[in-house]
């Protein structure tokens, strides 16, 4: 199995495509948010991935109410993240219908959380997100670097009972400057629970060089919303 899974991140209500995920470094802005969800639909994604950046970086919630939107019109499968720092957090957008949610600074903090949500849940529907720069895990919205390398944190999540790895090599995420392998390799070599790879993605041939990984999937931004080439054409590299 391999999936192309376009994203849309919602800051301020609006879906963008930042530099790095630094605020102020938009790339793209557009209002509708849903209407980006339906035209990925449309195009034919069998997943789309969310995350709230308000909720990530900041703390707000800005953005639920899309998040509520964009899952009842979708009817696809959904993954979503940013800002859960709670068990309520998580069990209010379980209770959505969301098919995964996205642990990430919360995981770090409280691995007993992770645990604790897949016993209740079903570890399928809980993926820990791990955003590696310079081979460290970084937390709050990129802001903060553990001691970590995302091995070390992957294999004690999937210890734990998390049921897949949402991995980001943010050395790369955002640049539209092709990716690196190797980081997502070495995950996936060290895990048997899937990893999801995410960062880089600037033409078709690095979508086959993610899948060459191992990876079960690969997220996909700034490619697909500057123009780089189309979802039909990354759909190509789909395997359900």
């Amino acid at each position: 199995m391999f999936r192309i899974i376009p994203a849309i991140d919602l800051k301020n209500r609006k879906c963008v495509s930042l530099v790095q995920g630094i605020p102020g470094t938009e790339r793209v802005s557009i209002d509708n948010p849903l209407d980006v969800a339906l035209r990925w639909i449309r195009g034919g994604a069998k997943i789309i991935h969310l995350i709230d950046l308000d909720g990530a970086i900041e703390g707000l919630r800005l953005n639920s109410s899309i998040i509520e939107s964009i899952i009842k019109f979708s009817r696809i499968e959904t993954q979503v993240g940013g800002g859960i720092r709670s068990k309520k957090d998580a069990q209010d957008l379980l209770s959505l219908g969301i098919d995964r949610i996205i642990l990430g600074t919360a995981a770090i903090r409280q691995p007993s959380l992770v645990k604790e949500l897949a016993n209740e849940f079903g570890g399928n529907r809980i993926m820990v997100a791990l955003d590696s720069k310079n081979g460290k895990v970084t937390t709050h919205g990129w802001a903060e670097q553990s001691a970590f390398s995302a091995v070390e944190l992957g294999r004690k999540f999937e210890e734990l009972g998390a049921g897949s790895i949402l991995f980001t090599d943010i050395n790369t995420e955002g640049l539209l400057q092709g990716v690196n392998p190797e980081p997502t390799r070495e995950l996936v070599d060290a895990l048997e629970i899937p990893v999801i790879a995410s960062g880089g993605i600037t033409k078709l041939s690095d979508i086959e060089i993610i899948k060459g990984t191992g990876a079960k999937g690969i997220v996909i931004g700034a490619a697909l919303y500057v123009g780089n080439f189309t979802l039909g054409e990354a759909l190509e590299f789909d395997e359900n």
